[in-house]
């Protein structure tokens, strides 16, 4: 009968199947207040604004005083509204209008939130994980309510698209109520015990509810175990939320395995996110964020026999002492309940049922260190270094997928060397390059690829560098010398435009990426630079490595294969139209004869370049001669034919065809068919796409008098004008650029020695600013400049000195409108004129070709000498530099190492007994019959000493180095 009645009993307390909602966890029924209309203006912010009357304080919804609304000085995607709700509110919807009366309004945002007003968070609805949907007009309300609603006391309204014959104009309120929160906060060496209520009849149903923020991607959040081994734990692991259950006795033999379950990702964010767990016998419902996973555990209910204690934070070993078993939670719990109570209460009042272990707090801190997202390939990210160090020393974390993409780089002193730390098939690479001695490379960690946060620790000083990936330990012996740490470190990509701008900043043949367009519209793309005596970009493609052909019926196509490259159309052309040279081979092997026609002429092969036109001619011959490349060599095999293959031999022959049309390159399809000869057969492999140099890079004037000067157009850069060159002088001032209106002008000069200054007016009077360097410019060596000016304001750096900027006024005039023509090297009075070279022009990412313009200009010539005096350093090792028409060689013939830099070590390997012997010239009087190379050898030579230089690595001792016999 007591069987019967705890049956009847357990179905009632059944019946109720509603989801637990402790009072204060969720949002009272009437929470659908306006918080934003009673705020003061100091509470709201934004990116930028028109005038002072179109400012962010006048944009509570409805509000007609101001201009109507917040309209920001620049309509694009960078701009944002943000709200101060003063403390950390629930918030169930929003509200937007457009500018009272005007053409002003946003068609779609998207919604951000945060605690501190550093670490946001991008609000996603439920039915889309675009923005939300804005305004038609200026003056009707679009009222979204949010489904699920959010705690927070930041929102940035971020506007995606407006109305495209007006500007962003918005006005918002924000409708919720009071959050009531009760936090605690475990330090990751804390936790809470909580002995629970021993009543003799135990709650069929277990509910614990809360919401965490992490501040590291491990940790225990909650552990309740039983006498024999069972238990339930929640635990954070790699960002990841895993449930533990194991409903077995671990003394008796069974076949109930232990359940695990893993919902969430990246939740070690450092944002708030929701658990609920409810234990029903043995089912289980766990909710994370609203992702709710149902399932049955193994076993009976009698199996999972907990005991009448339950930590938070960590798991507490035997005997309550300070020490865990585990690794402890690190951040914030909010709003604890199991089954209704409330355990963060407890704990606040020191309530019996507490144990509190370590150091457990009542408040959440924000924390001190913010992460950032780079939302693209171009992002970086520049950071003021430790000027003039002995040492480099830099920590960080990060965390992505990428297998590839560069991290961090940086330039030491007086342009002694830079490094690079790089991502590469998931490991980190250090790259340190230092004058005159070879690269040093460091390799460490792998798979770093994992979506994890990794921490690395980098530093180099007198001796050695050393790199630290988590518990990955790297370390390099350097040659003792003085590192002068730069003055930024850029995190994140820092591109040049080409190979041949990588080759001179030192960096070795490797994968790189190249933004060819500058500052143009065009991203950068993954090239490989192949540092010779030229640099080399290489764009491989996606195709086959090799294509197989065999005969086919009479004019049926034998092969039509398409090849596809990383790069995009936009991006291949840019970097062609920069190079001096392109190519592109293909290397062709044929068995039984084929012929190029026809018999009506008809061609039987051609490719197509990137401009989709069909092109029958081969090799680097005119258009449709439709000869190979030993056609126009005539070295063909039967000098009837212009192709080996078309000779008719029953032999495999091979034909290598070099493809040099730039304008036409790449390729992307090549079509073959066949003339129905039987058993015909051949194969071709297209190569990579080689283009060599920069056309732009040294393109340079010298200017020799003061009046002498180069014209161009005028130039438009309204709202937008980005210049950048390099410029090398031994005089004090001189101007560089100047371009004149009616009032407006812009320029840029050296202005001192020790000074450039950027200068323009828009119609709000003359603006400055002034780069100062330490050493004087006029050294005779190359500098870079980079003005740039638009409606925000204005920026100056030279070379890697500090960035100098200057905000535009609130309210003014924003377009920069000049009719006179460009003056490159003087000005329009011929007074105050440059000497000295200019060279890599470009005018918001079109380069001006100074050369072809200095050769019909008095005064003015094209080319400039004298690139050793800057790019001299990267010859190592005792290579000399040579000076050539457009940049530099190093000449490596008095070294023991080749390669482009000298760098590149040239050795032997001698196994057991194996010698080399070196026999010296005897100095004899030179007759009529010796060499020119022998006559400069030994003309004037007076030996008074004699030495040898070497480098040996082995593991035999003693070991015989060197011997000299007479």
């Amino acid at each position: 009968m007591a069987s019967v009645a705890w049956a009847v009993l357990k179905v009632l307390l059944l019946l109720p199947t509603q989801t637990w909602s402790p009072v204060g966890a969720g949002n009272p029924p009437d929470c659908d207040s306006p918080l934003a209309s009673a705020l003061p203006r100091s509470s709201f912010s934004s990116s930028s604004e028109l005038s002072s009357s179109h400012g962010p304080g006048f944009s509570r919804l409805n509000r007609r005083d101001g201009a109507g609304g917040w309209t920001p000085l620049v309509s694009n995607k960078y701009q944002w509204l943000q709200i101060d709700l003063g403390e950390r509110m629930e918030v169930t919807a929003v509200a937007t209008q457009g500018g009272y009366g005007s053409s002003d309004w946003v068609t779609s945002y998207l919604l951000m939130f945060s605690d501190g007003g550093r670490n946001w968070k991008q609000y996603r609805r439920e039915e889309s994980i675009w923005g939300f949907p804005g305004n038609t007009n200026a003056d009707s309300v679009v009222h979204y309510r949010l489904q699920p609603p959010f705690e927070a006391r930041f929102l940035r309204f971020l506007p995606l698209a407006w109305n495209p014959r007006g500007r962003i104009g918005m006005r918002i309120e924000v409708y919720g109520c009071a959050y009531k929160s009760e936090v605690v906060y475990f330090d990751g060496q804390s936790a809470l015990l909580y002995t629970l209520d021993k009543k003799p009849l135990k709650p069929i149903r277990d509910v614990i509810s809360l919401k965490f923020k992490a501040m590291q991607s491990n940790g225990i959040l909650l552990h309740r175990e039983g006498q024999h081994g069972n238990h339930i734990t929640l635990e954070l692991i790699k960002g990841k939320l895993v449930f533990f259950l194991n409903s077995g006795n671990a003394k008796l033999p069974s076949t109930i395995a232990p359940v695990t379950l893993t919902l969430g990702s990246l939740l070690d964010d450092q944002h708030w996110h929701s658990v609920l767990i409810e234990l029903l016998d043995t089912q289980v419902n766990f909710t994370v964020d609203k992702h709710t996973h149902h399932f049955q555990a193994k076993g009976d209910s009698s199996n999972l026999d907990l005991n009448f204690e339950i930590s938070f934070g960590g798991i507490l070993s035997p005997g309550r002492s300070r020490a865990f078993t585990r690794k402890s939670f690190h951040g914030c719990l909010e709003n604890l309940y199991y089954n209704g109570v409330d355990v963060t209460e407890l704990a606040k009042k020191h309530k019996p049922q507490i144990l509190m272990m370590g150091n457990v707090s009542f408040s959440c801190p924000q924390p001190q260190t913010v992460p950032v997202t780079f939302l693209s390939s171009r992002s970086y990210l520049a950071l003021p270094g430790n000027s003039g160090e002995d040492k480099v020393s830099v920590t960080f974390q990060f965390r992505t997928w990428n297998r590839a993409g560069h991290l961090l780089f940086g330039e030491l002193q007086r342009g002694s060397g830079s490094f690079v730390l790089f991502l590469k098939d998931g490991k980190l690479k250090l790259s340190l390059f230092q004058a005159g001695q070879s690269p040093r490379n460091v390799t460490a960690g792998a798979g770093l690829n994992d979506g994890q946060w990794h921490s690395v620790s980098f530093s180099a000083k007198w001796s050695h560098m050393n790199v630290v990936v988590d518990d990955d330990t790297a370390v390099q012996p350097l040659v003792a010398v003085l590192i002068d740490s730069g003055d930024t470190y850029y995190f994140g990509a820092l591109y040049e435009q080409s190979c041949e701008a990588h080759k001179h900043r030192g960096n070795p043949s490797g994968l790189y990426y190249i933004d060819a367009d500058g500052s143009g519209p065009l991203g950068p793309f993954l090239v490989y630079c192949n540092m010779t005596d030229s640099a080399w970009t290489v764009v491989r493609h996606g195709g086959p490595d090799a294509v197989t052909l065999r005969g086919a019926p009479s004019g049926h196509p034998l092969s039509a294969v398409s090849f596809a490259y990383a790069a995009g159309a936009g991006q291949l052309r840019a970097a062609v139209n920069l190079a001096e040279r392109c190519e592109q081979r293909l290397a062709l092997r044929c068995g039984t004869a084929r012929r190029p026609d026809s018999r009506d002429g008809t061609p039987l092969s051609w490719w197509v370049g990137r401009t989709n036109e069909t092109h029958t001619s081969w090799g680097g011959s005119l258009p449709d001669a439709q000869k190979c490349t030993c056609g126009l060599e005539g070295n063909c095999i039967d000098s009837q034919y212009y192709c080996n293959c078309d000779a008719g031999q029953n032999e495999w022959t091979s034909d290598t065809i070099v493809l040099s049309q730039k304008e036409h390159l790449p390729v992307t399809q090549i079509v073959m068919t066949d003339t129905g000869q039987p058993h015909s057969e051949a194969d071709y492999t297209l190569g990579p796409l080689l283009c060599r140099g920069d056309k732009s890079f040294w393109n340079s004037a010298s200017f020799n008098t003061e009046t002498s000067y180069l014209h161009f157009p005028a130039f438009h850069g309204e709202l937008t004008a980005d210049v950048c060159f390099f410029f090398k002088t031994t005089v004090s001032s001189g101007v560089f650029m100047e371009n004149l209106g009616i009032t407006d002008f812009i320029r840029i000069e050296l202005r001192a020695p020790t000074e450039v200054t950027f200068s323009f007016d828009v119609g709000n009077g003359p603006c400055e600013v002034t780069v100062q360097s330490p050493t004087p410019f006029n050294d005779n060596q190359w500098h870079h400049v980079r003005a740039e000016r638009n409606v925000k304001g204005a920026s100056l750096q030279v070379d890697q000195l500090p960035q100098k900027m200057q905000p535009a006024p609130a309210d003014g005039h924003v377009r920069l409108q000049l009719n006179s023509q460009l003056f490159i090297g003087g000005t329009a009075t011929r007074q105050r004129g440059f000497l000295g070279c200019i060279r890599s022009l470009q005018l918001n990412g079109v380069a001006l070709d100074l050369e072809e313009r200095a050769t019909v200009t008095p005064g003015v010539e094209p080319g400039c000498a004298g690139h050793c005096s800057t790019y001299g350093h990267l010859c190592r090792n005792g290579g000399r530099c040579r000076e050539k028409r457009r940049g530099v060689t190093c000449d490596c013939a008095f070294s023991a190492y080749d390669g482009p830099f000298c760098s590149n070590e040239i050795s032997a390997y001698f196994a057991t007994g194996s010698s080399m012997t070196y026999h010296f010239q005897e100095h004899y009087t030179l007759s009529e019959n010796s060499s020119s190379l022998v006559s400069s050898l030994h003309r004037d030579v007076t030996l008074t000493r004699e030495m040898i230089t070497l480098s040996f690595r082995t593991t035999r001792t003693p070991s015989l180095l060197l011997k000299f016999a007479d």
